[in-house]
């Protein structure tokens, strides 16, 4: 039975053609030959010399930038890869070679889409590096722990009560409004 098992098994048993036909082309690579009339060829034909030769360099600068992104380390990450491949695509599209670099909020169907579809910010725990998310914390804490003094707080009345009575924010609107008419 174990010898059964371990065994390597066809992969052309379970296709009905030969694997050999299923091979993508080489990354970046056209087809030889004329390439068909996009109207009049078959759907392969048509994949193999108008879409692969842009779409696989596409996602292999796509795969590239998430590395470099390290989404492969973690669940979570800023990295959108829809946002990515449409920006490449883009600007990687042969109909457009003599433009200059479109960034992808600036691409005219991307605009048209979010009017309509507006996205939710980033998270700011995706936008902060740790270092960065560690020095907020930290200020934070310290800010809460010194507030929380006795003396401080005492101060903290002080000041309230000193504002209500003095009517504080009124006399520093006055103040202003005389500075910005000096």
């Amino acid at each position: 039975v174990e010898a059964a098992v371990l065994q390597p098994v066809p992969m052309e048993e379970f296709f009905s053609a030969p694997a050999t036909q299923y091979v993508l082309p080489i990354l970046g690579e056209v087809p030889s030959g004329e390439p068909p009339d996009p109207k009049k060829c078959s759907p392969r034909e048509y994949l193999e010399f108008y879409i692969f030769p842009v779409l696989l360099p596409g996602l292999a600068a796509l795969l590239q930038e998430a590395e470099k992104e390290k989404c492969f380390e973690g669940k979570r990450t800023k990295f959108i890869a829809s946002d990515f491949l449409t920006e490449w695509l883009y600007n990687n599209n042969p109909k457009r070679k003599d433009e200059s670099f479109t960034e992808l909020f600036s691409i005219p169907f991307v605009k048209d889409w979010l009017k309509d579809h507006p996205r939710p910010p980033i998270p700011l725990s995706l936008l902060l590096s740790e270092e960065e998310a560690s020095i907020l914390i930290q200020s934070f804490w310290r800010g809460y722990r010194v507030r929380c003094d006795s003396e401080i707080q005492e101060l903290r009345q002080w000041q309230k009560k000193l504002r209500e009575e003095r009517h504080i924010t009124e006399v520093v609107k006055k103040f202003w409004t005389k500075q910005e008419a000096k």
